[in-house]
């Protein structure tokens, strides 16, 4: 089988939000089957507010990448998920 690679956007609840916390609650919601790729990095927004992007690699299954959507939306300091690029490895 063949992998897909998503870059996914995750909006912090505020701008008051502690990013690392937040970074750790991703790597736990993580589920299994899939892997952050590289770093979680850090994408200003405006007036101090930091959107956190996150690549990420599952199979390409049924379902594709909703499970880890649906698993970072679950996180409450994260006010959204966002998927801006999806690519197939």
């Amino acid at each position: 089988m063949s992998g897909v690679a998503a870059t996914i956007k995750v909006m912090p609840a505020d701008a008051d939000t502690d990013l690392n916390a937040l970074k750790e609650a991703i790597k736990a919601a993580m589920p299994a089957g899939g892997k952050i790729n590289g770093e979680i990095v850090e994408q200003p927004i405006a007036f101090g507010l930091k959107a956190l992007i996150v690549t990420v690699i599952v199979e390409d299954d049924e379902g594709g990448i909703e499970p880890v959507e649906d698993a970072f939306n679950a996180i409450p300091e994260a006010e959204s998920v966002s998927v801006i690029n999806l690519d197939r490895l």
